[in-house]
């Protein structure tokens, strides 16, 4: 588990992503320029990305789409798997795709083997989907296997837990809005970002996403955010909030960027911002 240190910064799908030059960095899995507000928060990061998809004949899983920066010159990248959520398809979170992406990480957007799948089946599908994408794919010499992370909307979100529960090796989860009828998390070791929407009628905060966080030990990295007015399907359209602090959350863990520290510590509020908590020591 890498410990946060807070720091006090001074700001100084395929194809080509606009954006400016990406470059070397000082940390040895630190890739682009230093971030701003405004380079998180925008719809694309500094590198030109490409995308190639899996088949469903795959195994453990039901194929997707593998989105990746096209720079070569930065040594590889860290990686993500994203599951959606029941009944629905990668296509209702494929904005992350390239968004994600153009930040300097390998992301692969899963389909289920079937869209009724349940938590537990979709844990275990985004670790297949993370054996494949490191040993099997066509772009996993772009991958550190050592930097792998998960996250998933809904039951995609329930099984982020319980995949983050079942393989403490990975570096960072990312639930949104979970949905699962566990709500004790007290083994999971992964730093882990649960964001929740205000709104949500389906998976409520007050049932899921809170008690998911409190279950998590204090001394894992942990952070909750909740969206203002959020309903349940916040993830399913761009959503700038999400973003910034999924780039934020997955650049400290992933890659083990400090520089993103002065995004998560203290904790960030805003108009879109409900309600955040984090173990940071300084909030």
């Amino acid at each position: 588990m890498i410990a946060k240190v807070c720091l006090a910064l001074a700001l100084t799908g395929g194809g080509v992503v606009l954006g400016p030059g990406a470059q070397a960095a000082a940390g040895p899995y630190e890739r682009g320029p230093a971030p701003t507000n405004a380079s998180i928060e925008a719809s694309r990061g500094p590198f030109a990305t490409a995308q190639t998809s899996v088949s469903s004949a795959v195994s453990g899983f039901g194929g997707g789409t593998i989105y990746y920066p096209t720079d070569t010159s930065q040594g590889t990248f860290g990686a993500i798997a994203i599951a959606p959520g029941y009944t629905a398809r990668w296509s209702s979170l494929s904005w992350l795709g390239p968004r994600l992406a153009s930040q300097g990480f390998v992301v692969f957007g899963i389909e289920t083997t079937t869209i009724y799948d349940q938590p537990d089946s979709r844990g275990r599908q985004l670790l297949a989907a993370l054996d494949y994408l490191t040993q099997s794919s066509s772009v996993r010499s772009r991958i550190d296997t050592g930097r792998l992370a998960v996250a998933g909307h809904s039951m995609g979100g329930g099984g982020t837990l319980a995949a983050a529960n079942s393989r403490p090796s990975l570096q960072a989860a990312i639930p949104l809005a979970p949905w699962n009828t566990v709500k004790s998390w007290s083994g999971v070791r992964v730093p882990t970002m649960i964001i929740g929407g205000e709104s949500d009628t389906v998976a409520p905060v007050a049932t899921h996403s809170q008690p998911f966080y409190t279950s998590i030990p204090a001394s894992s990295e942990k952070a909750y955010m909740e969206l203002n007015n959020a309903s349940h399907f916040f993830p399913q359209t761009a959503n700038t909030t999400m973003a910034k602090y999924m780039i934020s959350w997955m650049k400290r863990y992933i890659d083990d960027d400090t520089r993103y520290d002065q995004f998560l510590c203290p904790a960030p509020s805003g108009s879109a911002i409900e309600e955040y908590r984090d173990t940071c020591p300084n909030s």
